[in-house]
């Protein structure tokens, strides 16, 4: 998902790209989980790593981690971002909506929902310009198992409010957010705005902002990491 903005930022950074446990090569021992333990999951792999002072930045449910972790370790990060993400906490509403997708998870399996949950995060006229990218995602969700999505579904809806977090950091932060997002609809992501240092609206995108407006968010991200 991040490879071409590795790729980009490492000629003028040290990036790392860590799979959360459960994804890509890192396992999730426990049935259940928990953004608090997640963010000391990490923190440990950034000591054993050395790494000091970093600038996390997280998409979605990245950026509930990064909160988490700027949560854990305050002064011992330097900047985090939010990528169409919040510091809010799930509302009754969509906390509804994750029991329903649990529960279609239970019933459906990971491939079934992967193709129905991927294609909506894009934009509405973005999906065809970016068909082969949804395909590549789907079948990259598809490799988690159940036991992960389902407990990072429950992660998700049962995460607290941290947006005290999020006003209170001592570095640097920034906000990502897509004018046709249904994920993180825009309205909760202006509530950010005047805490953030870094506030960007991109026009006619969806969830997928990396994908979505490539240029644009890496041009972002670079003015971030510059100031940060």
């Amino acid at each position: 998902m991040w490879k071409t903005f590795s790729d980009h930022l490492s000629t003028s950074y040290t990036v790392y790209c860590p799979d959360l446990p459960g994804f890509g090569e890192s396992t999730l021992q426990e049935e259940k989980t928990n953004l608090e333990s997640i963010a000391v999951n990490l923190s440990e792999w950034m000591d054993v790593e050395g790494i000091r002072k970093p600038v996390i930045i997280g998409h979605s449910l990245g950026g509930y981690v990064t909160l988490a972790l700027a949560e854990l370790l305050g002064n011992e990060i330097k900047g985090i971002g939010l990528f169409h993400s919040t510091a809010m906490p799930d509302d009754m509403v969509k906390k509804k909506t994750r029991n329903k997708t649990i529960t279609f998870l239970k019933k459906h399996g990971v491939d079934k929902f992967m193709d129905s949950f991927v294609p909506p995060l894009f934009a509405q006229a973005n999906k065809d310009i970016h068909a082969d990218t949804i395909d590549r995602l789907i079948e990259a969700g598809k490799t988690s198992s159940l036991k992960t999505v389902i407990a990072y579904t429950e992660a998700m809806r049962d995460r607290k409010d941290r947006m005290e977090v999020w006003k209170n950091f001592a570095g640097k932060n920034l906000m990502i957010a897509g004018e046709m997002d249904m994920a993180v609809p825009l309205a909760n992501s202006r509530l950010h705005q005047s805490s953030s240092d870094l506030y960007h609206e991109l026009q006619g995108v969806g969830h997928m902002g990396m994908f979505e407006a490539q240029t644009k968010t890496l041009e972002i991200l670079r003015k971030f990491l510059s100031m940060s």
